[in-house]
């Protein structure tokens, strides 16, 4: 009989627990230093927080109760309100195209030229690297105060959000289906147009939900630069020192808040189904 050679196998070496901790209290340390620089660039004080407390409540007793004056205050203030709605949706509605078009040419899946898509992936990251109050700034010096400001500011800013957003929801769907097409001849437009967008739709809404809901609560802080809306009323409110106005202003901008919230998961949920 033949006697088969048993060869014993090398015991793979067990990972050096000591280095990972090394690594563990390396990384630690680097985190505290950092946020130590943090601390002090941002002049946290404690100090300063307890000293001042004597005047958040002297604000609070100026803005305690509320101004209901419905002439001057509580109704300026919901047109106010409609208006930064108003913006919020404009804007918002009015970037899809350019959204749709930048997430196309933005996206592997879409995108085979490699050119067109640093390009594109170039024009996201400006428009998402400009703050919308900062388009905001220069639209105002354009075309004057008002709400025009503001639209055009959140057009330009969630363009390249939602583009980006919406690229990359596209980068994760099957391939599969995309391949076979581009097999069978078919070209980008088309896979585009009859495979990516349609699997995507209900990931296109909701997160076109949830930027809607973003552009509203920005589309108040526009207001603060000449945008217009409610906004506006808050500046001017604080700079005539009639914080109970602002008071209002303030609840009244929560109620909106709210609304659009409960109203865009509403519409969330009903997709989900």
């Amino acid at each position: 009989m033949t006697t088969l050679a048993v060869r014993r196998l090398a015991v793979p070496p067990r990972p050096r627990r000591r280095t990972g901790l090394i690594a563990a209290a390396v990384i630690v340390a680097a985190l505290i230093a950092l946020h130590w620089w943090a601390v002090r660039e941002t002049d946290v004080s404690v100090t300063a927080l307890v000293s001042g407390w004597s005047g958040i409540v002297d604000f609070l007793e100026s803005a305690v109760p509320p101004d209901f004056t419905w002439a001057t205050v509580v109704k300026p203030g919901i047109e106010a309100c409609l208006v930064t709605l108003a913006i919020g949706l404009v804007g918002t509605t009015f970037s899809i195209p350019f959204s749709i078009l930048l997430a196309v040419l933005g996206a592997r899946t879409t995108s085979r030229n490699s050119f067109v898509y640093q390009a594109s992936r170039g024009i996201m990251s400006f428009l998402r690297a400009v703050p919308d109050i900062v388009f905001a700034l220069i639209f105002v010096t354009a075309v004057g105060l008002g709400p025009f400001a503001g639209v055009l500011a959140i057009i330009l800013h969630n363009t390249g959000v939602m583009a980006k957003l919406w690229s990359e929801a596209m980068e994760e769907i099957d391939s599969g289906p995309s391949d076979a097409l581009r097999v069978a001849g078919a070209s980008s437009a088309q896979v585009a147009a009859h495979v990516v967008l349609p699997t995507v739709v209900p990931t296109f809404v909701g997160l076109l939900l949830y930027r809607l809901d973003v552009n509203v609560r920005s589309s108040l802080v526009l207001g603060l630069v000449g945008a217009g809306g409610i906004g506006f009323l808050i500046n001017q409110s604080i700079s005539l020192f009639r914080f109970d106005e602002m008071m209002t202003y303030i609840l009244m901008v929560l109620v909106l808040v709210v609304a659009v919230d409960l109203l865009s998961g509403a519409v969330r949920k009903r997709l989900a189904v």
